[in-house]
Order: C-alpha cells, then sequence, then structure tokens
C-alpha cells in the first residue's frame, strides 16, 4: 500500500494519541499510517529500514515523533535527522516532545479531567499555575501526571486522555509545534 504520510513513533502510547487526534487534522483523503517501536533504541534502529521500505512513493513524507526525555532538543533532532539523510531522505519532519509524552497531556488539564471524570474545579482551575501554563519544562510530567491522577499508567491511560485533547488550546508547546509540522505537510 501507498502511504502519503508515515509516522515513525518511539512507543505505542505515542501511538494511541496520534490516532485520536490525526483524524481532526488530516483530510480523509490523505492516506497515513503511524508505526511504534519499541523505544528509542528500536526506533533509531528501524528509521533507515522504514525510509527505504517505504520509498518506492516519492511522494510519501515522513513524521518522527520522539521524547526528549534528558536528551540536548538539539542534538536528538540533528541526530535523527542524520539519519533519515543516511538512508537517502532529507525532508524529514522530527518532533520532539518536551520532555515526555505527558507533558502533552499537562498541557490540557480539561481533558484529563474529563478522561477521569474528575470534578470540575479539582483539576482545570490548575491550569493557570505555572508548572501547567508551560508543562514542557517539567522533568518530569509523568510523576505530575502521577500525582493528580494516581491510577495513571501510560500503556492504558493514554488512550483514555488523547480523545478529549484540545488541539487549540493545549498549553504544550512542544504539541503545538507538533501541530504546526502536520499543516505544514498538509499545505
Amino acid at each position: 500500500m501507498s502511504y502519503d504520510l508515515i509516522f515513525l513513533l518511539e512507543e505505542r502510547s505515542t501511538k494511541a494519541v496520534l490516532e485520536a487526534i490525526l483524524p481532526k487534522l488530516i483530510p480523509e483523503h490523505i492516506i497515513y499510517i503511524c508505526i511504534a517501536h519499541q523505544g528509542k533504541q528500536d526506533l533509531a534502529k528501524s528509521i533507515p529500514n522504514k525510509i527505504r521500505a517505504f520509498r518506492f512513493n516519492p511522494e510519501t513524507k515522513f513524521v518522527i515523533v520522539h521524547d526528549q526525555d534528558s536528551h540536548d532538543c538539539k542534538k536528538l533532532k540533528s541526530k535523527l535527522l542524520d539519519l533519515c539523510k543516511d538512508a537517502g531522505e532529507s525532508e524529514v519532519i522530527v518532533r520532539i516532545i518536551c520532555h515526555e509524552l505527558e507533558s502533552w497531556f499537562l498541557g490540557d488539564l480539561s481533558a484529563i479531567e474529563q478522561a477521569y471524570q474528575l470534578n470540575p474545579e479539582s483539576l482545570s482551575q490548575k491550569q493557570d499555575q505555572s508548572k501547567f501554563r508551560d508543562p514542557d519544562q517539567l522533568n518530569s510530567a509523568k510523576e505530575e501526571l502521577k500525582k493528580l491522577v494516581p491510577a495513571y499508567y501510560p500503556g492504558t491511560h493514554s488512550r483514555a486522555i488523547a480523545p478529549y485533547l484540545s488541539l487549540s488550546k493545549n498549553k504544550s508547546r512542544s504539541f503545538q509545534i507538533f501541530l504546526d509540522g502536520i499543516q505544514k505537510i498538509l499545505s
């Protein structure tokens, strides 16, 4: 099958999020696929192989989504772009989630509130607190999310939150940069 867009992702929880938000962004006539990997090393090894395997359609565009974690963002992006260039593809969109996927969730506390059916005054009111106004600055968004929702488990709970994420009101800058990248590809 020929795809217009191929998303190469670090993990399954990112795939769950993208499968919830991409249909809101991408027109139906554009065919895309999200391919999850088993972490950073698996993704890095897979990038050249996937690019070569799907390169039969010169119109195919690739998007790589990777958590920053403790890496230097610019160096990480450069390394991923180098892997793509070595495989013969120089026009790839690389988007780094600062620092981890949970930052995207903390950028929209209302989505967490809806997913867990929490009292409206309990969570979304905190969005104006400094750490939630700029959740990409948190070193451990996952731990912060577990403080708010002790039952949170990344693998399954990302599916619960993703459908409620606002594309316009999310305070995570890396989320907004990801959305902007998709808009650039589509235009």
